[in-house]
């Protein structure tokens, strides 16, 4: 799976071992930044890598920011985008299988390296169920963008 990444100065030492684990998995990462620790606006990241997921260019985004709100709220500004902050396995795997969530975010400030690894380990294995419930709820979500689109 291709995986767009991105951080904020908060993100950016917790980025190294985030995408050492997304290729370890076999995943391909397209890196969008940050590069340094020097003080970086998060909504610039969390867009390039909505609209990466967006344009389908990546199949799913991984943002990190010191508490992964900032990066979700921005993201989910991006039409097609379906962002959350997840500090748990069961709601990193669950966001997908249920919500088809296709952008995790993560508090650098927030988890620590081990459980950041476990969140992508369980996200990034996780599928849509394509349950019918869920695809209803879905395309529920889907028409709520779609009307406030213009």
């Amino acid at each position: 799976m291709r995986i767009a990444v991105g951080v904020d100065h908060a993100g950016f030492a917790l980025k190294r071992a985030a995408v050492a684990e997304l290729q370890r998995l076999g995943h391909e990462v397209v890196d969008l930044g940050t590069d340094s620790e020097e003080a970086v606006d998060y909504p610039d990241y969390a867009q390039a890598v909505a609209e990466a997921v967006a344009r389908g260019d990546a199949e799913r985004g991984l943002l990190i920011c010191g508490s992964g709100v900032g990066t979700s709220v921005a993201a989910n500004k991006v039409p097609g985008v379906r962002a959350a902050v997840c500090h748990d396995t069961f709601s990193a795997r669950q966001g997908v299988e249920d919500d088809d969530m296709n952008v995790l975010c993560l508090g650098a400030r927030v988890v620590g390296e081990q459980l950041a690894l476990e969140l992508i380990q369980a996200w990034a294995a996780a599928e849509f169920s394509n349950a019918e419930r869920h695809v209803r709820r879905v395309g529920k979500v889907n028409a709520i963008e779609a009307k406030y689109a213009n």
